[in-house]
């Protein structure tokens, strides 16, 4: 059995991770964490989401849980500072980790590289089957449709704290790929006011929010006289909760270095790539 351990655990993901765990095969929740002054602290982790007791107690001291996590991994859907001191932890402890965390700023994605150097570590901004296949059919979509103008449009619930969202930002980054560009060169987050005629090679990255939208990704590619559009809705969070738990089961005992939900899907090849650089 895997050790796991849920990092956020109260929150609604952190809910949805520790249901998953529990119907997932080959893996066992060893510890639920939580930041210090959170309610929930000491409430055992199946009583929180609805299951008999899982003699798993909320608890804040990472450190202290790493130690029976050998041979598996956290899953963290945190904040960018949370993750970046669980890197740390994690690397000193010898323990993987699986991060959906979003909105991460320069100084975690160091860290996470950092600690990609003496444990495996897996990044990736969606979890779900169907994103992962959208990314690629968007980079090859836009390979081949030379000199289409591109977009790309979320939808998110009013929540929502970052923008735009982890895979939009993703998607745009597939779309560029296609077509041999650097996303940081072409993106274009807002347009407001006389912006002039659109710029040929310009990627355009828009949020929405509102109401409960779980997530909605659209890539749109427009040529003259015809436009396609890629997207994907997500109806339920539970997708993105079982996603994590498989990566986490496929990502224990692997090497250190990078990893993406590409490689636990087989969708990708993993010679020189898994050390790449943070995203």
């Amino acid at each position: 059995m895997i050790p796991l351990i849920v990092c956020g655990a109260s929150g609604r993901m952190g809910r949805m991770l520790i249901q998953a765990v529990t119907e997932t095969p080959g893996v066992r929740l060893v510890a639920a964490i939580e930041r210090p002054g959170t309610p929930e602290l000491g409430r055992d982790a199946g009583a929180l989401v609805g299951l008999p007791a899982l003699d798993v107690a909320l608890s804040d001291d990472l450190g202290a849980a790493l130690q029976r996590a050998a041979g598996g991994c956290i899953i963290d859907f945190t904040a960018p500072a949370a993750t970046e001191a669980a890197a740390a932890l994690c690397a000193r402890a010898g323990v993987g980790m699986v991060v959906g965390t979003t909105g991460l700023g320069d100084s975690a994605k160091a860290a996470l590289q950092r600690a990609a150097e003496a444990v495996p570590v897996l990044v990736a901004a969606n979890f779900s089957l169907g994103v992962n296949v959208l990314l690629g059919l968007a980079e090859q979509a836009a390979r081949l449709l030379e000199g289409f103008d591109m977009e790309v449009v979320e939808i998110h619930h009013g929540k929502k704290r970052d923008a735009p969202s982890g895979t939009a930002l993703r998607l745009a980054e597939a779309l560029a790929d296609g077509r041999g560009q650097k996303l940081s060169e072409a993106a274009v987050y807002a347009r407001q006011g006389d912006v002039g005629p659109r710029t040929p090679g310009e990627i355009g990255v828009m949020a929405l929010r509102g109401g409960d939208v779980v997530g909605e990704h659209t890539a749109f590619l427009f040529g003259p006289g015809e436009r396609v559009e890629l997207t994907h809705r997500a109806t339920s969070r539970t997708t993105f909760a079982h996603g994590a738990v498989r990566a986490g089961r496929w990502l224990a005992g692997k090497p250190a270095g990078r990893y993406d939900m590409r490689d636990v899907l087989g969708l990708a090849g993993d010679a020189g790539r898994l050390a790449g650089p943070a995203r």
